[in-house]
Formats: structure tokens, C-alpha cells, sequence
């Protein structure tokens, strides 16, 4: 892997792609510098070697120039964040770019404007990337968050360094590491967790996955969709109808290859979509009509504490419930718990994926697991097999 160990940045412009895209509020204050503070320790290598970095990224989905969508929003959080005084220039290229790259010394740090104010960058233009590349001596790439996305800053860009002269950023690089350990190098047993409303955004990474796991814990919505094809009764859950064929298939694929699957027994009922509602718990496949499952129940969060607990390399991708409301949380609370419980016997814990990462951080259990993704659809990709354009470049 081309990490940025093996490079030398004393008297270096150090060209970082990272992925600044944070949320921000009404008042344009950041609500949340996860992104920012997992960029830190590239950024920090570099300068503590006597290389300058400039820092190019996007935010938000702007329709051109949109002030609401300046970078310059965040330059005080990142200022706090890595303990120094960022330059700021309010274009990615043209004179003051060039000026402010060509004047930044040892030691500085320099951010762009918004990426995306350029239409070019989400096309991948060559001349809009030749003239990012200008700016600096050494391409990172440490923006995991956009590595599935072929655009001018985190694909076309690379053909403009020689191999010696572009890497991966400490970020980037735990993010392959994390996801091959999943899918090549864990120890065994393997065990992927997957939740979330629909088969069908799953199956790519399920057909690809299968035959690298042991154990295939399904919970969330898709869950319904695997019981009424096994000729259980769901009520009014959620189910995709046209996927009952898919589901079956899934499971044999399973049994073919020896992996074992494990469907929630048990599950917590409702007589509305709401937190007022009335809940019950039943047996997951004897749901009543007018009620629909909403999380898993008691019994089910044992049996899934248990195959957790034998594993030694685990992979979360979605929740088990609605744990955005409070009645509803309880599983995927259990779930994490078994998660962190597991860590800390020293199993390796991937978490990815939006819900996922917004329930550990909601419930506490960022620091309790191995790895938390910073990319949702990078990640994804990756656990589909596909080759991700960002990681391609650098390679080349």
C-alpha cells in the first residue's frame, strides 16, 4: 500500500483530498468535526516532517458558487481542531489559488474553496484537474468518503504524479485495512451484521460477502421480507413483495455456503409507525394484522449476543430497529453493547454505514468498537467488491 510513511515532505507541498463535507447550521457553525478530526494525524505527519499542506475538499451539493456552502465556514473549527492558523484562499484555482500555494511555507496550512462550486470536478475534467495539480508537489488522498466517486479531485487527478509522488493518508489507509480484514485477512469465525429497511440495497454485498463469513446476522426491515418468503406471518411490516424469490435464494446460497443465518425470533410490535404507539412483543413470524414489527425483541437479542460473542472479526452495517425513537432503540442497543463486549475480548469491529455510525455515536459505543467508517457508499462498494476509482488512481 502506498502510505505516506514512505514518503519524505520536508520542503514538500503536500495536494490532500480530504473529505470536509460536515454538517453545518443555520448560523453556518459546524455540528459535528468527525471528518475534520479523522483527517488530523495526515495532516499533522506532514507538517511535523517540514512539509505545508493544502487542503482541497467539497461541501454539500452546491448549483455553483453558493455562499452557504463555503469552505470558509469551517476554517476556525479546523484551526481548533489541528492547533494552527489556516490560510484561506476563495477559489480552488486561478491566480489566488496559485499565489496563496506558491507563497505557503514549511509548516502552513492553506484551504481551498469548495471543490464543487466547479462543475468540472463532479465531471472529472482533465484541465480542471491538471490545474488543481499544480498546486502542490505530492498527491494524499485521505478522503475515504468520496473514494467511490470518479471525480476530478480524487481520480483524474493522480495521472498527473508519478507513482513515487502520490499515497494514500492515514485515513484512507485504515479504511482498506479495516474492510480487508473483513473480507480477506480476520480471524475467523467472520460474522456480518446487516440491517436496514430493504433486501434489495443489500443483496450486492450479501452475494459478494457470502463467501467470505461464517455467520450472517439479518435484522431491520428486511427482515420481513426473509419471513413471509418462509411462509411466516408479518402483519403490516414492511416487506418488498417482489423479493420473496431473492430472499430464498439468499438463503440457499447461504446453506451452500456453509454459512449460518440468523433471523430474529422474537420482535417488538406496534399498532402505528410512532413512539405513542402500543407495543407488544410476538414471535416474528405470528405478527397480527394491524401491528408491524418495529425492533427485535428479548429473545432474539440473547441469540444474537451469543453468535457475537464467538466471533472474532465483525462487520455492522445497519440497525435492527427504528432506534431513531426511544421504544424502538432497545435492539440495536443490545446489539452495540454485544459489539463493544466482544472488542474488548479482543475481536475486530467494522462498523459502517450512516444508521450504523449515527446509533454508535447516539448510544455511545465510538470508542468501543474497533473501527467506525468514515464512508458510507465508499464502504458499501467496497463490501459489493467493486474496485473504487479513488483507490485505482493511487495504485496506477
Amino acid at each position: 500500500m502506498k502510505s505516506i510513511s514512505s514518503i519524505n515532505f520536508k520542503n514538500k507541498k503536500a495536494l490532500i483530498r480530504v473529505d470536509f463535507n460536515v454538517p453545518l447550521n443555520e448560523n453556518q457553525e459546524v455540528t459535528d468535526s468527525t471528518r475534520i478530526v479523522a483527517a488530523k494525524p495526515t495532516i499533522i505527519h506532514i507538517l511535523e516532517q517540514g512539509g505545508s499542506c493544502i487542503l482541497m475538499s467539497h461541501l454539500g451539493r452546491p448549483k455553483g458558487v453558493q455562499q452557504e456552502f463555503s469552505l470558509k465556514h469551517i476554517v476556525n473549527t479546523v484551526e481548533d481542531i489541528l492547533g494552527i492558523e489556516a490560510k484561506f484562499a476563495s477559489n480552488c484555482i486561478g491566480d489566488e489559488a496559485e499565489t496563496a500555494a506558491s507563497t505557503l511555507e514549511p509548516g502552513e496550512l492553506l484551504i481551498l474553496e469548495n471543490l464543487r462550486f466547479h462543475e468540472e470536478e463532479k465531471e472529472g475534467n482533465i484541465d480542471f484537474a491538471r490545474k488543481l495539480s499544480n498546486l502542490g508537489d505530492i498527491y494524499v488522498n485521505d478522503a475515504f468518503g468520496t473514494a467511490h466517486r470518479a471525480h476530478a479531485s480524487t481520480t483524474t487527478i493522480a495521472r498527473f504524479f508519478e507513482p513515487d509522488q502520490k499515497c494514500f493518508g492515514i485515513l484512507l489507509s485504515k479504511e482498506i485495512e479495516a474492510i480487508k480484514k473483513i473480507m480477506e485477512t480476520g480471524e475467523k469465525p467472520v460474522t456480518a451484521i446487516l440491517g436496514g429497511a430493504k433486501v434489495s440495497s443489500k443483496i450486492s454485498i450479501i452475494d459478494n460477502i457470502l463467501g467470505k463469513i461464517d455467520h450472517l446476522i439479518i435484522g431491520g426491515g428486511m427482515t420481513f421480507t426473509f419471513i413471509k418468503a418462509l411462509g411466516g406471518q408479518i402483519g403490516d411490516s414492511l416487506v418488498e413483495d417482489d423479493k420473496l424469490d431473492m430472499a430464498l435464494s439468499i438463503i440457499e446460497k447461504a446453506k451452500s455456503s456453509q454459512v449460518s443465518i440468523h433471523l430474529p425470533t422474537d420482535v417488538v410490535i406496534a399498532d402505528k409507525f410512532s413512539n405513542e404507539a402500543n407495543i407488544e412483543i410476538a414471535p416474528i413470524d405470528k405478527i397480527p394484522s394491524g401491528w408491524m414489527g418495529l425492533d427485535v425483541g428479548p429473545k432474539t437479542n440473547e441469540k444474537f449476543a451469543e453468535v457475537i460473542a464467538r466471533s472474532r472479526t465483525i462487520l455492522w452495517n445497519g440497525p435492527v430497529g427504528v432506534f431513531e425513537m426511544e421504544r424502538f432503540s432497545k435492539g440495536t442497543i443490545a446489539l452495540g453493547q454485544a459489539i463493544a463486549d466482544a472488542t474488548s475480548n479482543g475481536s475486530f469491529s467494522l462498523v459502517g454505514g450512516g444508521d450504523s455510525v449515527a446509533a454508535v455515536k447516539q448510544f455511545g459505543f465510538e470508542n468501543k468498537v474497533s473501527y467506525v467508517s468514515t464512508g458510507g457508499g465508499a464502504m458499501l462498494e467496497s463490501l459489493e467488491g467493486k474496485t473504487l476509482p479513488g483507490i485505482a488512481a493511487i495504485l496506477e
